[in-house]
């Protein structure tokens, strides 16, 4: 799984959050609401620094963004983008299906 975090994303959870270097934002999957990939369960995120087994981490500007493996369940075959919507000054979020290489079948 791959998690991308753009420029503007980033500079919100400094802001907004907190978040500076050398600190970290875990996302995982919850009961209750919905996402393009989930009905019943919406996602969420925690500040923590500390990744267990990560599935898939990234960091930007010196902050660590990950999803660990007892939450690998909720991004199953999707990469994770994390970018800014300008209009409801908040991050929003992109589930990109992950193109499999038709020779490991």
């Amino acid at each position: 799984m791959q998690i991308t975090v753009t420029d503007a994303a980033s500079k919100w959870f400094q802001d907004e959050v907190g978040l500076k270097p050398g600190d970290g934002m875990k996302f995982y999957g919850k009961v209750y609401g919905k996402t393009p990939i989930h009905d019943g369960f919406s996602m969420a995120m925690v500040p923590d620094k500390e990744p267990d087994r990560p599935v898939g981490e990234t960091e930007k500007d010196g902050i660590k963004y990950f999803v660990n493996y007892g939450d690998a369940w909720f991004f199953a075959g999707y990469d994770f983008v994390i970018d800014f919507d300008e209009k409801n000054d908040e991050p929003k979020y992109e589930y990109v299906a992950q193109e499999h290489d038709s020779r490991l079948k």
